[in-house]
């Protein structure tokens, strides 16, 4: 057990109207609010410290805070439409959720309800196209195929976008534009690297323009993301896997980066995940491909991250976990008490927060 806290330490009131149903209406144009870290950090280039102050900005001014020579992390996933409703054999609704490929053109999946995937039951999509249910695996995760067509091409003909189970309407073509980054893709995930959501091309042009280094990384986001702890000792929380990839020309700016004492900027936790997975004891980020469970939470070294750009996330989260991890405990709460009080929007289509 965690020897300061526990999970009821990381739940927070918020008024359901501050949880986002849509994006804002041009993307780019969210409010960013902008914490600065209490634990004496400075500028590894001038020395100087920096502020502890909270302040309010928008996205768009981002470019601002990031110097010339800065390493900027981005998720390059992409969302797949991987939610496939159907019908059981009694006309009743059922769906599942596809996580990534198996073996012999199976997937693992997740479902509901759990009783129509059992093995050798199956859900009826349309047209002649079947899902059934191959084995139970552990965790609740289900081995899936498709009969009558190909997974892919199933999900090609029914696929839906997986939205979050906050997001309380339908898929539109609002959410087929707006639920994936501009810089979207690798395949592969069932909710979006929200913290990416904001960019627009033209601000990333003005971040290269002004000398800030992009690198790219990729995080296959798993369901597992929305899913609160319950345990009240968080470390015994089962993480959930993604998998990740470390380019190797991601992994050599990281350590140029390093060499000239440039900051880098993580995107998203997915990024913060994936970098500190692929670190070794010293710091160096290693490339390849590989899956993580790591859990982040107060009292962990961070060995690659200097500054974190996220979104707010859900109480008793393992997302809250990390950012409490990164800024301070202390600081995160006050931060999240001021966008409660100043009315911030929460969640996948909410607004911006930068750690520095």
């Amino acid at each position: 057990m965690a020897a300061d806290f526990r999970t009821a330490d990381f739940d927070y009131h918020l008024p359901p109207e501050l949880i986002a149903q849509e994006p804002v209406a041009e993307r780019g144009a969210s409010r960013m609010m902008v914490v600065r870290r209490t634990d004496g950090l400075t500028d590894r280039r001038t020395g100087a410290v920096l502020s502890t102050d909270i302040e309010d900005r928008t996205f768009a001014e981002l470019p601002e805070l990031i110097p010339p020579g800065d390493l900027l992390v981005l998720n390059d996933t992409r969302v797949r439409h991987a939610r496939l409703l159907g019908m059981r054999p009694s006309g009743a609704p059922a769906e599942v959720l596809l996580l990534h490929p198996a073996t012999d053109g199976d997937w693992v999946a997740i479902g509901k309800p759990g009783s129509a995937l059992r093995p050798g039951k199956r859900i009826t999509l349309g047209d002649g196209v079947e899902i059934e249910t191959v084995e139970v695996l552990a965790e609740g995760y289900r081995r899936v195929r498709a009969i009558g067509a190909d997974m892919e091409e199933a999900i090609r003909r029914f696929g839906r976008l997986p939205l979050p189970p906050y997001i309380h309407h339908d898929p539109t073509d609002l959410d087929e534009a707006r639920y994936q980054t501009v810089y979207a893709r690798e395949e592969g995930s069932v909710a979006a690297p929200t913290a990416g959501l904001h960019f627009t091309p033209a601000i990333l042009s003005e971040l290269e323009a002004r000398g800030v280094e992009l690198a790219r990384v990729t995080l296959e986001v798993g369901p597992g993301t929305f899913k609160p702890v319950e345990d009240d000792d968080y470390t015994r929380h089962p993480m959930h896997p993604e998998s990740y990839v470390v380019p190797e020309q991601a992994a050599n700016q990281i350590a140029a980066a390093r060499v000239r004492r440039a900051r880098i900027w993580a995107v998203g936790t997915t990024v913060v995940r994936a970098l500190e997975s692929a670190a070794d004891s010293s710091g160096v980020v290693h490339p390849g491909r590989a899956e993580t469970r790591l859990m982040i939470a107060p009292g962990y070294r961070f060995k690659v991250v200097d500054a974190l750009l996220t979104n707010f996330h859900l109480p008793r989260s393992t997302l809250l976990l990390l950012v409490a991890a990164f800024a301070g405990y202390d600081r995160i709460r006050a931060a999240y008490a001021h966008a409660v009080e100043q009315r911030y929007r929460f969640y996948s289509y909410g607004d911006a927060m930068v750690i520095l």
